[in-house]
């Protein structure tokens, strides 16, 4: 039998000569089928993100205080906090903070000094950690970053038990994370800017993921509307319609996605203003000590380069209003 004969009974019926002819496969079949696909994955993802978000009237509970609003922040700040020093992935601490409104929805926690909630966090987290990071911390060793209370590990594990029954074991959740990537490349068919877009839109969505106000979005609307903001950086898509993200996939709301899109947007620029603050006042306050100084050492030698500082000075912003304070 010869070499040509045994390598055809290896191919399985095909036939050898077309895949020795060196000529390509049409792909292009291949990679449309691939689009439908994704595309019909996404809307199942639509369809079926309700089954892994608190009930639709979770929001109005903070708005009427029957839950403390501020409370959740602290809570969430902490898993933040905590992500941040071992460096876990962004979507750990999302399904942390999506296990904890999903609990707090279905149970009543006792009003007891805080460590209720903070028991669920620390609980929350763990199965995060567990359902997505390779490495996780011991159960003492993720109590760290300000954590008011220390649980012994049997407590935590009893805890984690109680939520794995309240969320009836569906902790494969759908979260925003599932339609960046699908949304970026629908933004930009060409690719690129669709790793900063991604990137950007995850900052975005964790820098967010405190505000109560979003318990009202599907994860679907937030990812739509995190990915134009973070367009916004970006020159060539600055310009993009928000209106048009609802073609991106059967399913989406144009009404919610514009809304969130706005109230991100609007935290966006707080944000970004309280940044640029904290690092302009203390430039400006050094610059005012440092030519008030130079005025006072310059008039003790010259009244007439006293005078003439003085009126320099006097147009500089309101260093006339702190020196006339100050005398």
């Amino acid at each position: 039998m010869s070499y040509s004969d045994c390598l055809s009974d290896l191919l399985c019926g095909e036939d050898s000569s077309d895949i020795f002819s060196g000529e390509s496969p049409e792909c292009s079949s291949d990679l449309e089928s691939h689009d439908l696909v994704e595309e019909s994955s996404i809307a199942g993802f639509i369809e079926d993100e309700r089954n892994f978000v608190p009930g639709y009237d979770y929001f109005s509970r903070f708005q009427s205080q029957s839950l403390d609003a501020s409370a959740r922040e602290q809570s969430v700040a902490w898993i933040l906090k905590v992500q941040a020093c071992y460096g876990f992935q962004p979507l750990t601490a999302y399904l942390s903070v999506n296990y904890l409104d999903r609990f707090l929805y279905s149970r009543r926690l006792p009003q007891t000094d805080g460590w209720p909630l903070q028991l669920l966090s620390v609980a929350c987290l763990s199965l995060a950690a567990k359902m997505e990071e390779p490495l996780v911390p011991s159960l003492l060793d993720l109590q760290v970053e300000g954590a008011k209370y220390i649980f012994e590990p049997r407590t935590i594990r009893r805890m984690e038990l109680l939520v794995l029954g309240v969320l009836d074991w569906r902790l494969r959740s759908i979260t925003p994370f599932s339609f960046t990537g699908f949304f970026a490349c629908k933004l930009d068919p060409a690719g690129a800017y669709t790793g900063f877009l991604i990137s950007r839109a995850t900052e975005i969505i964790l820098s967010n993921i405190k505000e109560a106000s979003f318990l009202e979005y599907r994860p679907s609307s937030i990812a739509a509307a995190a990915i134009l903001c973070a367009a916004n950086d970006i020159p060539n898509l600055s310009l993009v319609n928000p209106e048009h993200a609802e073609s991106w996939c059967d399913g989406l709301s144009k009404d919610k996605i514009i809304s969130c899109y706005r109230l991100m947007q609007d935290l966006v620029l707080d944000d970004s203003r309280r940044k640029s603050t904290k690092v302009l006042l203390p430039r400006l306050r050094v610059t005012i000590r440092a030519r008030m100084r130079s005025s006072g050492s310059d008039s003790s030698s010259s009244s007439s380069s006293s005078s003439y500082k003085k009126r320099k000075l006097n147009n500089c912003l309101w260093v006339d209003d702190d020196k006339g304070n100050s005398e």
